[in-house]
């Protein structure tokens, strides 16, 4: 599919028109189970997807460096005119990701059995050996640049996979030539999803999903050779909006990006202006061959054209304050960092401890931040792993007893900041008499912690006796103690 060629040269807000966020294509049926209705539907959707497609297709060609300072236009000596590209956006992508998506998403158990334990780690294994972690990564560029993002999941057949790796496989395909239709009733269930493709003459073809149905249309018609029922009863595209308006990381502050990029040009334009300052010549004359040869040699004698006034050579210049234009470019990007809730980059003046720099310079904030979205993400997540569960089930390439409900969703981040502190909550909980399991989850030290502690287990019932065993020791040493009393009290009478 040819990417529409473009030019940034408008503000994002002409383009969106002043409706920022990606717009939620609802339709008021409950099914579509016709070619006709799944026609109708995406006649009806396209509209807005091209909207959408439009914004989207802007932002990703922002983040790429075609930012509308390269196309400004200046009336007043044209011929300095530096278009200087700052790119924060891609700043911004790249911390976004980051954030969410560089340590790779880590499937727990809910409940503490070994045997469910077991296979959730074959399922973490399944996802490393599918490159999850790089398909997170594909997934998160594009929700931070986009506003939304696409997981397509399907089975492989046998011998399209080799010895120890799962029968399913995925793809983060591109948000521009993916769309999913919702329907009004409760709760928005998925309708249907459409993947936009070229055929082999290069003709334009939608492959529209529903629950039972994979509709082949093109040109606005149904091709039924091409067209094949639905063997998954399931949408096998799920959608992972960045934020619940669907929001990018760029379109929020990409006017103050825009200022920042026009502030550096200016400020390259004053200094080359300052270089090339015009020469003023008060009371005299000079001819153009004149001039020229001053160019040359870098001097001049001229004459007055009035004696009673003294002649004057000099240029007309005025320097552009560097000062206070740097204060006014630290504002927009100290405050375009405010509304990302990214961190500072202000140095320690000295005395301050690590945990206060990390909470003095945003670190925190923008923990708690990307903590808001992950709900987001993991629901999405959990609708991807139903998917995969029904495919490995039907493969019986993981056990019928795992379901759902068992697994818990960890998206990880930094696991250095602090870790003295964190391994000391460790310790202090274990001692407390916390389940190891909770324990090693909730100080953040780890990944994988259900790996974590399922290595460690054999350890760690070797250090901390379970409450069980400390009862049971407790009630055998009190049985004991009874017994030497009876045992003495029974000597005394004799």
């Amino acid at each position: 599919m040819n990417i529409p060629w473009h030019r940034n040269s408008k503000s994002f807000h002409d383009v969106c028109h002043g409706v920022y966020g990606r717009k939620v294509i609802i339709s008021n049926r409950t099914s579509i189970t016709t070619p006709k209705e799944a026609i109708e539907e995406l006649e009806n959707a396209l509209p807005i997807h091209n909207q959408n497609r439009r914004e989207m297709d802007y932002l990703y060609h922002y983040v790429a460096g075609d930012q509308p300072i390269l196309y400004r236009q200046k009336d007043v000596r044209p011929e300095i005119n530096n278009k200087i590209v700052e790119n924060h956006a891609l700043e911004i992508n790249r911390f976004m990701t980051a954030q969410n998506y560089g340590e790779p998403i880590q499937y727990t158990s809910v409940r503490d059995n070994p045997e469910i334990s077991a296979e959730i780690d074959k399922l973490n294994v399944f996802m490393k050996t599918r490159s999850k972690d790089y398909h997170d990564i594909v997934l998160g560029d594009f929700q931070s640049t986009m506003g939304t993002a696409y997981r397509e999941t399907w089975s492989c057949k046998k011998d399209e996979v080799d010895e120890g790796e799962p029968m399913f496989d995925m793809e983060s395909p591109d948000p521009r030539y993916n769309f999913i239709i919702y329907s009004s009733a409760k709760g928005h269930p998925a309708l249907m999803s459409v993947s936009i493709r070229e055929d082999e003459k290069g003709r334009t073809v939608y492959y529209c999903t529903t629950k039972s149905y994979v509709y082949y249309i093109r040109d606005s018609k149904y091709i039924a050779e091409k067209s094949s029922p639905n063997g998954h009863k399931r949408i096998l595209l799920i959608e992972f909006p960045n934020n619940p308006r669907r929001l990018s990381d760029i379109e929020i502050v990409h006017t103050m990006t825009d200022a920042i990029n026009e502030v550096q040009s200016n400020r390259l334009d004053g200094v080359a202006q300052f270089v090339q300052a015009f020469i003023k010549f008060v009371n005299c004359e000079i001819d153009e061959k004149t001039f020229l040869k001053m160019c040359k040699i870098g001097a001049l004698s001229v004459k007055t054209v009035n004696p009673s006034l003294p002649a004057d050579v000099n240029s007309v210049s005025s320097e552009l304050n560097q000062e206070q234009t740097q204060t006014l470019k630290d504002d927009l990007y100290k405050n375009m960092l405010i509304i990302e809730g990214m961190p500072s980059r202000e140095q320690n003046t000295g005395g301050d401890t690590g945990q206060a720099v990390y909470l003095r310079n945003g670190w925190d904030f923008a923990e708690q931040r990307a903590k808001i979205d992950e709900p987001v993400t993991k629901k999405s997540e959990r609708e991807f792993l139903k998917i995969v569960l029904n495919i490995l089930k039907t493969k019986q390439q993981i056990s019928s007893n795992l379901t759902i409900a068992d697994i818990d969703i960890k998206i990880t981040r930094n696991k250095t900041d602090n870790m003295l502190v964190k391994a000391q909550a460790l310790l202090y909980l274990l001692e407390k008499g916390i389940h190891p399991k909770i324990a090693i989850q909730t100080c953040d030290l780890w990944g994988d912690p259900e790996k974590v502690y399922v290595e460690s287990k054999p350890y760690l019932d070797a250090l901390y006796k379970t409450a069980l065993e400390k009862q049971a020791e407790l009630e055998k040493e009190r049985e004991y103690q009874i017994s030497l009393s009876s045992g003495k009290g029974g000597g005394d009478d004799d």
